[in-house]
């Protein structure tokens, strides 16, 4: 099922990344399609993580509306949407997609003020997406043992 999944997602993730990095805009003609896929594939393949998603999709998505809501001119609708399909894809495993994407996400915007400035470094967009598909990539691979990890020492 996991291979399934990972093909689906990064089909969704390439053309996202790159018209996000092109555009600035997340479109719903892929998160839309890709969220649907995610839960028949899930309901194909196994039934039993589609509560796992469903919650991790919530929770993801849930996690960026609060923060486009209370900061609308940083963080876009497309964002929430695609943290929401990472989250069907990952389940759990979203945690730590959000955790590595808002880390990325800090370096470089740290490294554009270091380089333009702290008052133009601050005016410089930079598309959050690639960030999450990054995230999303990462956590693909190693978020459920990052997780399993972290519950065991706790």
């Amino acid at each position: 099922m996991r291979i399934v999944l990972g093909l689906l997602l990064v089909t969704a993730l390439v053309p996202i990344t790159l018209i996000d990095l092109d555009h600035r805009i997340i479109p719903n003609k892929i998160t839309g399609p890709a969220a649907i896929v995610a839960i028949v594939a899930i309901l194909g393949l196994d039934s039993d993580f589609l509560v796992e998603a469903l919650i991790a999709a919530a929770a993801g998505g849930g996690f960026f509306f609060v923060a486009a809501v209370l900061y609308p001119r940083g963080m876009g609708m497309g964002d929430v949407k695609l943290a929401g399909v990472l989250g069907l894809y990952l389940g759990k495993a979203i945690g730590p997609a959000i955790l590595i994407a808002l880390l990325a996400g800090v370096l470089i915007g740290a490294a554009i003020i270091a380089r333009k400035g702290a008052t133009e470094g601050r005016k410089t967009a930079v598309p959050f997406g690639p960030f999450l598909a990054l995230g999303g990539m990462v956590a693909f691979f190693a978020g459920n043992d990052l997780v399993d990890a972290y519950l065991d020492t706790f």
